[in-house]
C-alpha cells in the first residue's frame, strides 16, 4: 500500500475524493483568508442544495447543482448510488468527472504502488449489489477499500477480504438521545456500526453520519460531518 493516502468521504451519493499527498506538518495551519472562508461557505451551500434537489427527484436540477460543486473539487472523485438515487444520474455524474462504481473496482496508483477501490450498487432498497463481481480480480494480499452507500453488507465485505469499508446511509440516527444514541438507524446492523469507526473481524469500517437529512429537515444530538481519512502504511 502507498505510504500515505488521504481520502475525503462526502456522504452525498457517497462520493470519495482521492486527495493528492501533502507533507506532514506539526504546526497548526494558517488562519483562513476572507476569500477562503467565502469559498468554503459556497461549498457548504452547494452541498445542501444538491442534497435537497436529489431527494426531491429533480434529476436535471441535481446534476446542475452537482456540476457547480464539482468545480470546487480538484481531486479525482469516485461515487456509488444509494437507496434514494436514480441510475439516470450516472451519465451526468461521469460526464463531470465523477467515476461511478457500479459493482466494479479500479486501482488508485501512485508510482509503483496501488490501492484497490471497489464500489457496489444499492444494497438497502434496490438490492442490486454484487460484492463478488466488485471484488473479482482483487488479489487477497493487497489492500482494498469497499465503498458502499450502506454498511449493512459488512459480513459479505469481510468475507470478500476487504480491508476497509466506507459507508453512510444511517445519518447516525439523525435524531438522537443525549450521548448520540440513535432512535433508529433504518438499517439491519449492530448499533455500534451505525456511526463512526468500527471493526468486524479483520476489516475496519467507518459509517459517516452524513451532511444532510431524510424525511424531516432536522438533526438533534447528531451534527453533520464530512470525513477526512488518512491511511498510512503500518510500520514494518
Amino acid at each position: 500500500m502507498c505510504p500515505r493516502v488521504t481520502l475525503c468521504l462526502i456522504p452525498l451519493l457517497a462520493v470519495l475524493l482521492a486527495l493528492p499527498p501533502r507533507a506532514a506538518r506539526a504546526e497548526a495551519p494558517p488562519p483562513l483568508t476572507p476569500a477562503q472562508k467565502a469559498k468554503l461557505k459556497e461549498r457548504d451551500r452547494l452541498l445542501v442544495e444538491v442534497e435537497k434537489l436529489y431527494r426531491a427527484g429533480k434529476v436535471d436540477e441535481t446534476l446542475a447543482a452537482m456540476a457547480a460543486l464539482r468545480r470546487h473539487i480538484e481531486a479525482p472523485a469516485y461515487g456509488v448510488l444509494g437507496n434514494h438515487d436514480s441510475v439516470r444520474l450516472v451519465p451526468g455524474f461521469e460526464a463531470m468527472g465523477i467515476r461511478m462504481l457500479l459493482n466494479e473496482h479500479l486501482a488508485l496508483v501512485r508510482g509503483d504502488q496501488h490501492i484497490h477501490l471497489a464500489g457496489i450498487d444499492d444494497a438497502h432498497y434496490f438490492w442490486v449489489d454484487n460484492i463478488e463481481k466488485a471484488a473479482a480480480g482483487i488479489p487477497h494480499d493487497e489492500f482494498s477499500i469497499l465503498l458502499s452507500h450502506t454498511p449493512e453488507i459488512y459480513r459479505q465485505a469481510a468475507h470478500a477480504d476487504f480491508n476497509l469499508l466506507l459507508g453512510g446511509h444511517t445519518h447516525g440516527g439523525q435524531i438522537c438521545l443525549p450521548g448520540a444514541i440513535p432512535l433508529t438507524l433504518d438499517a439491519n446492523l449492530p448499533r455500534r456500526f451505525g456511526a463512526g469507526p468500527w471493526a468486524y473481524h479483520a476489516m475496519a469500517g467507518y459509517t459517516s453520519v452524513g451532511c444532510g437529512s431524510s424525511v424531516v429537515p432536522v438533526r438533534f444530538n447528531c451534527p453533520p460531518e464530512i470525513t477526512l481519512h488518512r491511511l498510512e502504511r503500518a510500520a514494518q
